[in-house]
């Protein structure tokens, strides 16, 4: 991360799925971070998405370790025990549509709100994963209810955290980032492990795209490649 100061420190949220872990390697593999701190509900502190106070316990934790350049959320949820992408509108229900919001949108936008004051003033990067899927002018298929209206509520989310924090914090940027198709247990039951690539490939083309990154391009929706997706 050639853009951020040497000895920057790096946050990365959902570090117990494959790509968090895989930002977390490839940060650690870095002689320039001084620092990667690695949170999901296996660390300590521990960080669920799905209790706010305990949101807020961590980053007050993580306040005295600052200031952080790099924040990455690295969570998702599209299935599991009780949960499938739903194919039409009758499959939907409020619990599935309150779990998978939950995770991709309520517990990312807490985390902002309680991580963006401890952010480096002199620059930092946010990185948000997100999902082309969560594309409202690239949607032609239809289907997955839960997890594309999450994702294209989470893009808001970024766009909108990033307008506030240009006037108050304006050497920040945050994006919202596509990996691709990764070889992961999320996309396991949608031929993920013939069609996608490895972790640590999707990880190290989302920091480079950051990193690249400059103000005017904070609240971005942006692929692998660094290609602006619709929103």
């Amino acid at each position: 991360m050639a853009s951020l100061p040497p000895d920057y420190r790096a946050l990365v949220v959902g570090a117990s799925g494959a790509i968090g872990a895989a930002f977390a390697d490839h940060l650690r593999a870095d002689p320039r971070c001084a620092l990667v701190v690695p949170l999901s509900r296996r660390t300590d502190p521990a960080l669920d998405l799905a209790d706010e106070a305990g949101i807020a316990a961590a980053a007050a934790r993580l306040a005295s370790q600052g200031p952080w350049h790099l924040l990455i959320v690295a969570t998702g949820l599209l299935h599991g025990p009780g949960l499938t992408p739903e194919k039409r509108l009758a499959d939907l229900s409020f619990d599935a549509l309150q779990r998978v919001f939950q995770v991709n949108v309520f517990g990312p936008a807490l985390l902002l709100r309680h991580v963006a004051p401890l952010l480096a003033r002199e620059r930092a990067l946010v990185g948000l994963v997100s999902a082309k899927v969560g594309s409202i002018g690239d949607n032609r298929l239809g289907g997955w209810y839960a997890y594309r209206a999450s994702k294209a509520a989470l893009n808001m989310m970024v766009r909108t955290a990033a307008i506030e924090l240009a006037r108050t914090q304006p050497r920040t940027v945050l994006a919202a980032l596509h990996p691709g198709t990764v070889r992961s247990a999320l996309s396991r039951p949608f031929r993920g492990d013939e069609i996608g690539v490895e972790p640590a490939l999707a990880a190290a083309r989302m920091l480079q795209v950051l990193d690249g990154l400059q103000p005017a391009d904070s609240g971005s929706f942006l692929a692998y490649d660094g290609t602006q997706l619709p929103w």
